[in-house]
């Protein structure tokens, strides 16, 4: 990652504050969402990634640092699943290594989970719509308040629910054999429902919007039993997979507004 005079930390937060909502779209309180760590003030590129993860905090670390040192400062890691989720607790064993190498060298960690995922340009759930061809017509499911999936029609080159599958495979590289179908519903796919991550649960809001097709990426063993007795083609395109295109493409975004370079950090968990 080649970098020039860097750009204050400050700065690039307070854009993502706003442009993200950060302050205003409620989520799970272990999320944290917004600046987790800072550093000495300046930035000199983006790291998208999915999980502050230590193998993550390593792994961007040690790139960095094949690269050499850099004019505009260090990255900053931007992630949709932050540091914080168990809670508060001591700054000991896995968060006290996770947090020591980023302070070690002066790496900073944004983190934006909910109010990634809705919104409406660089959100995972409209980023993979459109990774599918699938114009957004409107918002379904709930969120602690929040609608947060969106929903649209069904391009008919993908109408068949068995291409509808193929071409989600292709669009968030899930590992072989590729999603997982659940077919509950009609063989040729009219109207889906999309919510990356952990949705499987959001089937029953699928049905409520009127939809006969609803991708997520991972759920609990009695959705097929809910996606079958319902009627909906169920599509599970795994955790990590469907939620890696939200944090590239707010990075790219950064990228633009900010001149900076920027990367992703590929870490699956084959979930």
């Amino acid at each position: 990652m080649t970098m020039g005079d860097g750009v204050p930390l400050r700065e690039i937060v307070d854009y993502l504050d706003g442009f993200l909502r950060v302050r205003e779209i409620p989520d799970d309180p272990g999320a944290q969402n917004g600046l987790q760590v800072e550093n000495s003030g300046r930035i000199g590129g983006i790291v998208a990634a999915v999980d502050a993860s230590q193998g993550t905090i390593d792994g961007v670390i040690a790139e960095e640092l094949e690269a050499g040192p850099a004019d505009g400062g260090p990255p900053l890691i931007l992630v949709h699943h932050g540091l914080l989720w168990d809670g508060n607790v001591a700054i000991t064993g896995r968060r006290y290594r996770r947090v020591s190498a980023l302070l070690e060298h002066d790496v900073a960690l944004y983190s934006a989970h909910i109010p990634l995922d809705v919104h409406p340009v660089v959100g995972n759930n409209a980023v993979l719509a459109e990774r599918l061809g699938v114009t957004v017509e409107g918002w379904f499911g709930n969120a602690r308040g929040v609608p947060i999936g969106v929903y649209g029609a069904v391009p008919p080159a993908l109408a068949n629910r068995d291409a509808l599958r193929a071409e989600l495979g292709r669009a968030v590289g899930t590992p072989a054999p590729g999603p997982l179908l659940i077919p509950g519903g009609p063989e040729r796919a009219a109207r889906v429902g999309i919510i990356t991550g952990a949705a499987g649960s959001m089937v029953g809001a699928a049905r409520d919007a009127g939809l006969d097709t609803f991708i997520t990426g991972e759920g609990a063993h009695h959705t097929y039993f809910d996606a079958v007795e319902w009627g909906i083609n169920l599509l599970y395109g795994g955790h990590y997979a469907t939620e890696t295109l939200g944090v590239q493409a707010l990075a790219s975004h950064l990228s633009e507004r900010f001149d900076l370079p920027w990367a992703f950090h590929d870490h699956p968990t084959g979930l």
